[in-house]
C-alpha cells in the first residue's frame, strides 16, 4: 500500500494538484487522500478507478507493478 501510495503522490504531484484540490475532485475528505498516500488506507478498486479518472491516467500508472 505504501508503494501505491507513494505512485499516487508522484503522479498527483507531477500535475500540480494538491491534496485538497484531489479531494475536491474525489468528494472525498482532503485527510483520505493523505492516509491513502500514506499507505495507512486500503482504496477500494472503485476508488482507485475514481482517483486514476480524476488526475487523467490510466489506473495501472497509479499501481506500483
Amino acid at each position: 500500500m505504501e508503494k501505491f501510495g507513494d505512485r499516487m503522490q508522484k503522479v498527483r504531484q507531477s500535475k500540480n494538484i494538491t491534496q485538497e484540490e484531489l479531494a475536491g475532485m474525489l468528494a472525498m475528505h482532503r485527510t483520505y487522500i493523505g492516509l491513502i498516500e500514506r499507505g495507512e488506507r486500503n482504496p477500494t478498486i472503485r476508488t482507485l478507478y475514481k482517483i486514476a479518472k480524476a488526475l487523467k491516467v490510466p489506473a495501472s500508472d497509479l499501481l506500483p507493478f
